[in-house]
Formats: structure tokens, C-alpha cells, sequence
């Protein structure tokens, strides 16, 4: 009888494809890999399943078989293949957009390569005497000679590298002497991440306040509730409870994974946790290189994997055993992928995957999600609350400043107000830190003629260029297009000249007018590098640096101890998004950013620049409030239909042509309307309307929780194909970001 299986291919195509097994090949396990025909060339997929429907006999025919089955024992756990699954299936994606998010490269293709260091020896019953004396027309070769038998002497072989340093000699002589059969040269594997060679640091005993917070998280666990939000303000030691919880599931002989937002947090965090777990600690992120992820990857799924900390993606690591899953900043909006797809949302993903190892979660964060807070205040999650600061430290003082005062007496200095510059100096000079958070990288926000008003643009962007300084150049923050700096308006040919500011060059102002600060940024451009962030934050750390200018990433999670003052340089550009999260997600970031100042020593202090400081928002802030801000918020957002009440579907149509897009938007707005009535919005024309030279166009479908949405996205999938049936609407594409 014919064996089938169905295989994942690295396509975004809706169906996975059947192959046939022939009788001379073992038959793979779901999550093996295996080499199969496509059209005139092979692939390799990834096993789904064994097929398991009658194959009608006309298809058997047409049936391609397996080429070859690469792996013995699979390489994708089933809980893996059901998450990937999932996310295709709640996501509205293909398996292979799946796989390709969750694979690093070289896993598929099997491009993984081990790391080999050189090590020098002296061959089997070598007489060094003999051979010194031999050497004697031939100096150097005699040097380095002697050298390796110096180092040899008591270990057999030394690197490499290691005896041209201490010989000061040159390849050329260590290979003259290799080829005499002198000298041994050997290729040893190491692997790529480096062994802790530190010391493991004794248990640390938990505050009163945190073993309650610890016995009650245990106690939500064991009243049959999987997920558990634990709420504790900033500077409270959620670490440290993290850290007590992940002792336990080890002691159990179950694994963990530790999700952060940022990858700047897995720096500082890292050293910290691996001082405690040592070598049963890794460590993943994009920031790695193709060779470490892929070598990480399969160190995941071995005994030697106990604890795993990682950013977004480390959600896909096939990490076995799982028995907690800890989101720190679950609230954070790095954990929502947006391009490309899927658009999945790895705290989802992640509760997902728990639920497939019958493992708890827990969420943690100082300013919860709306939907998080919701769901934990009507029971569904359990729910602890931790509101003393680590050592009795007292929250910080929010304090406002009222730019239209300050403009009006002139009372500015460049983008900093006067007592922001005081508060400064007496910061320095109580050899304390400072951060300054602006959410904006670059020099200034665009350059604007001053005779017909027009920016310089995006050639292939509807959206205008930033002024970065440094390098000269206005660039694109969205496709990456840059071009040099004009010298006059390529409209008109008028007078340009710098509108709004970033880190850059609030860099610059701090240079002049403190000239003495010692000042470090920390934005997309500056961290680029592979150590960037773990350079910067260990300098500062080391009180190497004064002041630390930044965007988001300075608000996420850092711990300083010297950090006094906190400012918040433009805090209205947060909260004037046209989004129905501006509110919720100005607090939250306002607070992070907050919450990095007094964490050790006297209370901290926070500046907040505003040119509407009667906002309530900021009372909000003043007072710590998070509460208050909850209730405004499920109040408003139950009224308008926004989650966590109802489910958001946005629907992005692209073309290159402007026509030809709006009218399949308005034709698939059409159709919807037919099948959800008012669920469905009408046509918006976004800000920008163009990206990367494509015209886009939204439409938004809410679907109440209360409605079925695996039906709600089954009928919206027939929607969508029957629109792309069309001839003339063949070449659109359609994103889908479900949970948006």
C-alpha cells in the first residue's frame, strides 16, 4: 500500500503539498526534513504529518515521490508543529511564511557548519633536540619552534593562534615548519557560544514582600489557573521572583522560556541570570549571527537547554519539557511582529505553546495591557500585585514643564528647558545619571522650504525625509532610501531649513551647553553593530558616561543604579497618534522611562516637557496611577468597540497603481459589508498612503468576542479569494493583521 505524507515547503502557499514514500525509503516522522521534487527542482520541506485520506486514483499518478529523508528523528517537536499550526491558522497565514519566521537560515538547508579552531602539537615520539639543531640556518623557523615546544610542554597542543602572538612569527614560518612534518596541525570544534567561566552566586533570599508574591503566584497556579498576571511597579524585583520561580521548575527537572521585548534587555539581563544558572543559560535573538542562531537552535531542543532567554522569536525554539514560560513587559508592543508575515503576537503564540507542554505562564510587567488587566479582573487570569519598591524606595517625582511657558520667556535652550539644564547640572554634580528619552532617532524630523513649505520626500514613500547630521544624508525610516542633503528645495529651489529633533541633536545640545557631560545615545542607528547595545549599556553602567540619550529601547527594563533624573523631552508626540492605544501606550512608555530613575539610593526625579500639561493623562502619571487610567480606558474602549470588547481584523490592499487599488478596496468593502454588515469599515486612506512605491488602502472588520471568530475568519478568507479570482485584482496584495 502507498505511503503518503504531507509537507511543509518554504512557499507562501495556503495548502501543504503530498508526497509518496517509496518503498526503498524509511518513512519520516512528522518534523524530520526531506528533499522532494517542485516543479524542476528540489526542495526541502519540513514533515507535517503522514497522510492519512484516501488518495483518489486519478491523483496517484500525479503523486510526486520523496528524493531523500534527511533526518532519523525529527528536528521540529510536535508541540513546535502544532504552534506553527496555530499561528497559520489564528493569524490567517501560510505554513511556509510560518516556517521561514521560525527556522533560522541554515537550519532547512542544513548549511550549518561547526566552528573549528587550529591547535599546533608535536607529532608522536618528536625529538625536540634534534630538531632544534637542525633548525639552526633557519632563525625564525627555530623560534617558533622552540616557542611551541614551550607551550606544548605539559598540555600536548596550544592554538593556533595563540604561539604566532607569543613567537611574533608569521604563518609562512609555521607552515614551512608543518610541512617539514616537524609541527602537527589539527582542527578541534568548539562551539560558538561562549562557556560562563564565572562564578555562580549563592541563592539570594527573597523580601517579605516578594516571597507573598511568590507563595500567591503558586497558590493561582494551583488553583487549576495557567496563566497569572503579576503587576508590581517599577523597581519592585520582579526579577528576582522570576528568578525563584525558574529554581523551582529546574529542581522539578522541567525547562524554561523567559521572553524580553527588546534585545537590549537580554544584555543587561543575561549577565545578571548567568551568574545564578550558568552554562544552563542560552540566550536568543536576531542580534546573533546566522551561524550562533543556527547552533543555538540545536542546543535547544538538548538536556543541556534549561533555561532559554530570547526576544520575539525565541517562541520557536523547539525547547522540550517546558513547565513555565515567564513574559517580562508583556504589555510591550516589540512582542507584535507587524512586517513581514506572519503578524503574529508572541505573547499569544507563546500561551499557546505553554498550553501544549501543560505549562503556566506568567505575565509581567509594572503597566499591564489593557486586554491583560481586563482578563485578569474578570478571573480569567489569576492575578498578584506587587507595590513596594525594592529597599523602600520611593517612586519617583513626575514633575511637568510647560513648554508654551518656557518658549514665551524664552526660557528654551535649543530643546532644552531651563529647568531642565538646572536639574541637570545639580545631577552632575552630585556625581549622579541622567536619561533623556526622545522617541525620535536622526537630527531633525525633516528639512522644509521656507518658500513653498514642501519637505524633501521619499521617492518611493509618501512620507518625508529625516536630517541625519552626521552622516549627511536625509533618509527614510521606512524602506531605507537615502540620498545627500540638497542645498536648496528641489520643488522651488528655495531656502531649507530643519523642522522638529532627535537623539542626534539632542546629542549636539547637550555638548553645548554642558559642555563637560559625558554623553552616550542609544537609537536604531547607534546599536547597529553586533555588541552595540552591550557596549553602551556596560558603559554606562561602569559611570563611564553621564548622560544617556535614547528612544523606546532606553525605557524597557534597564537597571542603573546612579540614575536620578529622568526627562521626557517631547511627551505630546506620544500621545498625538491617531490610534486608539495613544493613551494606554503614553502611559505605559512614560512610566518604563520613569521607573528607570531612583532605583538605589534617594528618590528618583522625572521631567516631563509638555505643551499641554492639563492633559489627564499626565495626572495619571503623577500620581502613579495605573488604575485610573484603566477604568477611562475599558470605559471608552467598550463604547467604541475596540478590544479588549471586540476583535480588530485590518485589511491592507497594495498596488503600484492608485486606481487599481481603491477600486478592489472598495469592491472587497462591498462584498464584507454583504457578509458582516457594520462590523466592517469604510475604505481609509492611511498616513502614508504610499510605502516602499506601493499605494495602500485599509479596511478594518471588529468581530465581538462574543461571535465565533474562527467563522468570522473563514468567511473573510472566501471573501478575499473570491476578490483575488478577479483578473484585474489578481496583482493586489492583501496583508492581514489579525489582533491588530
Amino acid at each position: 500500500m502507498p505511503k503518503y505524507i504531507d509537507v511543509i515547503l518554504p512557499l507562501a502557499i495556503r495548502d501543504v503539498y503530498t508526497y509518496s514514500v517509496p518503498d526503498d525509503l524509511s518513512m519520516p516522522v512528522p518534523g524530520c526534513r526531506v528533499e522532494v521534487p517542485l516543479m524542476r527542482k528540489q526542495v526541502r520541506g519540513i514533515v507535517l504529518r503522514e497522510h492519512t485520506k484516501e488518495v483518489p486514483a486519478e491523483w496517484e499518478a500525479k503523486i510526486r515521490p520523496v528524493v531523500s529523508v534527511t533526518d532519523s528523528v525529527p528536528i521540529i517537536s510536535a508541540e513546535q508543529l502544532q504552534l506553527w499550526q496555530w499561528v497559520s491558522a489564528y493569524y490567517m497565514c501560510t505554513l511556509g511564511e510560518v516556517m521561514a519566521a521560525a527556522l533560522p537560515s541554515g537550519i532547512l538547508e542544513d548549511r550549518y557548519n561547526v566552528r573549528t579552531v587550529s591547535y599546533i602539537s608535536l607529532p608522536d615520539g618528536a625529538d625536540a633536540e634534534k630538531a632544534i639543531s637542525s633548525l639552526h640556518k633557519a632563525p625564525k623557523q627555530q623560534l617558533l619552534y622552540e616557542t611551541a615546544v614551550k607551550m606544548c610542554n605539559g598540555t600536548g597542543a596550544v592554538e593556533r593562534s595563540a604561539l604566532l602572538a607569543e613567537s611574533s612569527q608569521s604563518a609562512v614560518v609555521l607552515r614551512a615548519l608543518i610541512e617539514r612534518g616537524l609541527l602537527v596541525q589539527s582542527e578541534v570544534g568548539v562551539s560558538r557560544v561562549s562557556p560562563y567561566t564565572g562564578v555562580i552566586e549563592p541563592r539570594h533570599p527573597l523580601t517579605p514582600a516578594q516571597q507573598r508574591c511568590v507563595d500567591e503566584i503558586g497558590e493561582t497556579f494551583a488553583s487549576g489557573k495557567k496563566i497569572t498576571l503579576l503587576y508590581g511597579v517599577t523597581g519592585s524585583g520582579k526579577t528576582d521572583i522570576y528568578i525563584h520561580l525558574i529554581r523551582e521548575q529546574l529542581e522539578k527537572g522541567s525547562n524554561v522560556l523567559y521572553l524580553v521585548p527588546e534585545i537590549a534587555l537580554t544584555t543587561q539581563l543575561t549577565s545578571r541570570l548567568q551568574c545564578i544558572f550558568g552554562d544552563q543559560l542560552m540566550v536568543y535573538h536576531s542580534k546573533l549571527g546566522d551561524a550562533e542562531r543556527d547552533e543555538i537552535y540545536k542546543a535547544s531542543s538538548s538536556a543541556e537547554a534549561r533555561v532559554v532567554i530570547g526576544a520575539r522569536s525565541a517562541v520557536f525554539l523547539p525547547l522540550r519539557h517546558i513547565g513555565l514560560v515567564i513574559i517580562d513587559e508583556e504589555h510591550d508592543t516589540s512582542y507584535k511582529q507587524t512586517e513581514p508575515s506572519p503578524r503574529y503576537h508572541a505573547r499569544s503564540a507563546a500561551i499557546m505553546l505553554a498550553s501544549y507542554h501543560k505549562a503556566h505562564v506568567l505575565l509581567g510587567t509594572a503597566t499591564p495591557s489593557i486586554e491583560s488587566f481586563y482578563l485578569a479582573q474578570q478571573g480569567k487570569y489569576g492575578f498578584v500585585r506587587l507595590e513596594e519598591r525594592y529597599g523602600g524606595m520611593e517612586l519617583p517625582q513626575v514633575r511637568l514643564i510647560d513648554l508654551k511657558r518656557q518658549y514665551t520667556r524664552k526660557e528654551m535652550y535649543g530643546h532644552l528647558s531651563d529647568p531642565l539644564l538646572e536639574s541637570l547640572q545639580k545631577t552632575l554634580s552630585d556625581g549622579k545619571q541622567a536619561i533623556l528619552f526622545q522617541n525620535r532617532r536622526g537630527y531633525a524630523s525633516q528639512l522644509q522650504c521656507m518658500q513653498c513649505g514642501q519637505p524633501p520626500r521619499c521617492v518611493q514613500c509618501d512620507i518625508t525625509l529625516t536630517y541625519h547630521q552626521r552622516e549627511r544624508l536625509l533618509q527614510c525610516h521606512h524602506c531605507g532610501y537615502h540620498t545627500p542633503v540638497p542645498t536648496v528645495c528641489p520643488h522651488c529651489g528655495g531656502e531649507l531649513k530643519m523642522v522638529g529633533f532627535g537623539t542626534e541633536r539632542i546629542e549636539d545640545e547637550i555638548h553645548t551647553y554642558l559642555p563637560e557631560a559625558r554623553v552616550l545615545r542609544m537609537d536604531l542607528d547607534s546599536t547597529r553593530s553586533k555588541t552595540a547595545y552591550q557596549d553602551i549599556i556596560n558603559a554606562f553602567s561602569r559611570h563611564e558616561c553621564d548622560i544617556l540619550v535614547g528612544t523606546q529601547m532606553v525605557t524597557k527594563g534597564l537597571h542603573f543604579d546612579d540614575v536620578r533624573l529622568v526627562a521626557v523631552l517631547n511627551a505630546d508626540s506620544l500621545l498625538n497618534q491617531p490610534d486608539y492605544r495613544a493613551y494606554e501606550r503614553t502611559y505605559q512608555m512614560l512610566e518604563q522611562v520613569a521607573g528607570r530613575a531612583g532605583r538605589k539610593g534617594q528618590q528618583g526625579e522625572v521631567l516631563i516637557q509638555t505643551f499641554s500639561p492639563e492633559n489627564r493623562l499626565y495626572g495619571f502619571l503623577q500620581s502613579h496611577d495605573y488604575d485610573s487610567l484603566y477604568h477611562q480606558e475599558v470605559t471608552e474602549r467598550q463604547m467604541f468597540q475596540y478590544p479588549p470588547f471586540h476583535r480588530l481584523i485590518r485589511l491592507e490592499l497594495r498596488h503600484h497603481d492608485r486606481a487599481r487599488v481603491e477600486q478592489a478596496a472598495a469592491a472587497l468593502q462591498d462584498r464584507l459589508g454583504r457578509i458582516f454588515g457594520q462590523r466592517i469599515s469604510a475604505v481609509v486612506v492611511p498616513s502614508p498612503e504610499r510605502l516602499q512605491a506601493y499605494f495602500l488602502r485599509t479596511l478594518t472588520l471588529r468581530i465581538e468576542n462574543t461571535a465565533s471568530i474562527a467563522e468570522a475568519k473563514r468567511r473573510l478568507a472566501e471573501a478575499i479569494a473570491y476578490i483575488l479570482s478577479i483578473p484585474s485584482y489578481k496583482s493586489i496584495k492583501i496583508n492581514i493583521d489579525v489582533d491588530s
